[in-house]
């Protein structure tokens, strides 16, 4: 029988129950309200009492509500039809719900139990197999979707029956496997799993070592982040967080992509719905929303449904990486999450850390973070989650308890400076705050050193110095003026201006220019590097600033064009007869 209970008291989004029986962490139930039920989730439990975050508002219940307990916790539906879907933090699907307005106590299913999808056997009778093998495969969207053996299986199976090539609906039995006491076990393409547990279809987790290419030079060259890694990106309001998403999702090299608006203004979500589905896959030439999946969770919606997004799209992640599929997740913004995170630990009167941010906070953001990975599955294939959150920051305050905490757990920091963003330099991602753990693994220096060239890292370093000395150059001729340094230092700064113009900078909405492969980047790197160790004759500082001004337009236009062209050629022979002109032949 199932548990029961009553509304004892309520505090915003946090209700108290009374429960007539046992309850667990994380459970799901239902609070009872005129003819709706209202979702919440058990996050606390003090002897008889149950402390539930409710999902919906709470506006007019009141004490004495009943309430039923389901004995299953917050999950997910998993199977064919997830992806080109819009659902909300508990994955209602969007579009089939009704009105302007979302109401309360509405929830729809977020898959289509009538559509008939093309199933092919992968397995065959007499197989042995154990979760998360492969029983038969759909096409989704021109995506292979692998229809697996449930993870909620425990030990080996056997395969007594499998479908043969036909069109099934998903609640249609595809399969009968037969367990260790030889009872038949009939399995569908539908699966539920609890949002808040990773899914680990899988025999082991090593280090990763292949670059993610994103087709974004400043992180790419500079700051690479790996297949299955992580990153985020922390910055001040307007400096064009949403922007390199977008341009990190339409060009990464990745089978599917995740993008959970987490807490985010409702204006900025609806610009997401309206963008998205616009926005060409560079890869297929199709709409990149045929291998998107949007979680929308607005900021006028309860904060408790903010940290059920992000779980949600973390476990449709790893559901598509144990078909052996690269996923990209982008998270917008975690600050919204940790923002719930504090109002309920407020709420449970808890003691508060710094900020009054939960004392777990850390814990909680790498947890989540860790989920994230490089895999190798039990059939030798592999799947990966390469993870990049963005942070807000009030005022732009990187030193804030949420980026401090989300440094600890991602290994790529892709600080936007307020300034380069002022300044039009996009994408405004600071050089010299930023960085990439990645750089420093053995294995990623061995794979780099293998796939583009024994000298990369070593040019990469190269750059930062150039831009790191640039930025000194330019505080000394900001305080002392043009004519109060010497000309080396104007040299040594239009340097580093000709790596932050022609490296740094990119126009996203350029066809060529918006995704630069990495053999582009090499030789444009390498052919910077050569400018910046060459050594010029100058007579005043005006002439440098004219002649460096000359080779950025040339780089620039050497940009815009397809690569090794006849034009990419023409402007790169007109650029170096400008070199010759000034350099000194040693």
């Amino acid at each position: 029988m199932s548990t029961k209970g009553k509304v004892k008291g309520i505090i915003a989004n946090l209700v108290i129950v009374g429960a007539d029986g046992p309850v667990s962490q994380n459970e799901i139930c239902y609070i009872h309200y005129r003819n709706i039920q209202l979702m919440a989730e058990v996050i606390k439990v003090v002897g008889n009492d149950a402390y539930v975050q409710v999902f919906e508002s709470t506006r007019e219940l009141k004490i004495g509500d009943d309430v039923s307990f389901t004995g299953r916790m917050l999950e997910v539906t998993l199977g064919p039809g997830i992806l080109s879907k819009n659902y909300d933090g508990l994955q209602n699907d969007l579009n089939k719900m009704e009105g302007v307005f979302l109401k309360r106590g509405e929830y729809t299913n977020p898959l289509d139990e009538e559509k008939l999808w093309k199933f092919k056997p992968l397995a065959k009778p007499g197989d042995n197999v154990i979760a998360g093998d492969w029983l038969g495969q759909v096409d989704e969207n021109d995506m292979p979707h692998k229809i697996m053996v449930p993870f909620s299986f425990g030990g080996t199976y056997h395969v007594k029956k499998i479908s043969g090539e036909g069109k099934y609906k998903i609640a249609d039995t595809v399969a009968i496997l037969v367990d260790k006491e030889g009872k038949d076990i009939p399995v569908n393409m539908i699966q539920k799993w609890p949002v808040k547990i990773p899914i680990t279809a899988f025999k082991e987790k090593p280090r990763p070592f292949k670059l993610l290419e994103t087709g974004v030079r400043i992180i790419d060259t500079l700051d690479p982040i790996v297949e299955g890694g992580t990153g985020f990106i922390p910055g001040p309001f307007g400096c064009g967080k949403t922007v390199l998403q977008h341009a990190i999702s339409k060009q990464a090299e990745a089978d599917i992509v995740i993008v959970a608006a987490c807490g985010e203004r409702a204006n900025e979500v609806v610009e997401l719905f309206t963008e998205f589905p616009e926005l060409e896959d560079v890869r297929t030439g199709k709409k990149l929303m045929e291998r998107t999946t949007i979680i929308a969770n607005t900021s006028n919606m309860p904060v408790a449904a903010r940290e059920a997004s992000v779980y949600t799209a973390m476990t449709l992640g790893e559901y598509y990486r144990s078909m052996g599929l690269r996923i990209l997740m982008l998270a917008d913004s975690t600050s919204r999450w940790a923002q719930a995170l504090r109002e309920m630990s407020n709420r449970l009167e808890e003691l508060p850390g710094p900020d009054a941010f939960p004392m777990d906070l850390p814990a909680v953001i790498s947890n989540f973070y860790s989920r994230a990975g490089y895999t190798i599955l039990n059939n030798g294939e592999t799947g990966s989650i390469t993870f990049i959150g963005t942070v807000s920051p009030a005022g732009g305050n990187l030193k804030e308890p949420v980026t401090e905490s989300t440094k600890k757990a991602a290994r790529c920091f892709y600080a936007l400076s307020q300034q380069r963003s002022d300044s039009k330099r996009y994408p405004a991602v600071d050089p010299i705050d930023s960085y990439s753990k990645y750089l420093e693994y053995p294995e990623f220096e061995e794979y780099i050193e293998k796939t583009i060239s024994e000298k990369w890292i070593e040019q990469v370093n190269k750059t930062k110095t150039y831009l790191q000395r640039g930025k000194e150059t330019y505080e000394q001729i900001n305080i002392l003026g043009d004519d109060g340094v010497p000309i080396d230092y104007h040299v040594t700064f239009w340097k580093s201006e000709v790596i932050d113009f022609v490296i740094l900078q990119q126009d996203a909405f350029d066809k060529v220019d918006q995704s630069t492969p990495i053999e582009r980047q090499e030789y444009m790197l390498e052919s910077i590097l050569e400018l910046c160790e060459s050594d010029f004759k100058f007579e005043s500082f005006t002439e440098v600033d004219l002649y460096f001004k000359r080779i950025i337009n040339q780089y620039k236009q050497m940009n815009y064009s397809e690569f090794k062209s006849e034009k990419f050629n023409n402007f790169e022979n007109e650029l170096n007869q400008i070199i010759q002109e000034r350099i000194i032949v040693t």
